[in-house]
């Protein structure tokens, strides 16, 4: 299973790395380390033809312009290992790539990660994921309300990641936006 994503634009990156280097420090919690580059995620899917995949969002980002998006507040997903996030706020340009995506990537994929799905997919940027427990989730709450996650960010690229040990890292990365001739 891959993920398409969008990797962050580098000030947000870095506030995102030293908001994780603070749960980490204070309250352990290293599993979002999982993924090593501060990002959203469009899709997961199984792709057997990685070539044809790669060849559809070079294309695909040549017609693509930046997109700028807001973050607001925190959200939680629960669980025995709640997820920590930051809400990405859905607009139609981010809705019709993210839509764009799904259904074209859908017809060369064996499999589809279903939360990804355009009725279901709430773009975020996880904060703290896998090593979280019920009985932590209010101190690293509390401890995160003394923040303004009220961001504006420019997502500029789609990027793959592969599962590669135990980690989530960077297989191929494309710019939105057309590309210059070189003479």
């Amino acid at each position: 299973m891959i993920a398409i994503t969008s990797l962050l634009d580098s000030n947000t990156s870095a506030r995102v790395s030293e908001m994780t280097s603070k749960l980490e420090s204070k309250f352990g919690l290293t599993g979002v380390n999982i993924t090593p580059y501060p990002h959203l995620t469009a899709l997961t899917a199984e792709v057997p033809d990685m070539e044809e995949l790669k060849e559809y969002l070079e294309l695909t980002c040549l017609e693509t312009r930046k997109i700028t998006v807001r973050t607001t507040g925190l959200g939680i997903f629960p669980g025995k290992n709640p997820v920590i996030f930051i809400p990405v706020l859905r607009t139609p340009p981010l809705n019709d790539l993210h839509s764009r995506l799904h259904r074209d990537i859908a017809e060369m994929s064996t499999e589809m990660g279903v939360y990804y799905n355009p009725n279901l997919w709430l773009p975020h940027i996880t904060l703290a994921l896998g090593d979280t427990t019920p009985e932590l989730l209010g101190p690293v709450l509390n401890f995160l309300g003394e923040y303004n996650f009220n961001w504006e960010i420019t997502l500029n690229n789609l990027t793959i990641m592969q599962k590669c040990g135990d980690y989530y890292l960077k297989d191929d990365e494309f710019q939105f936006g057309k590309r210059e001739l070189i003479s």
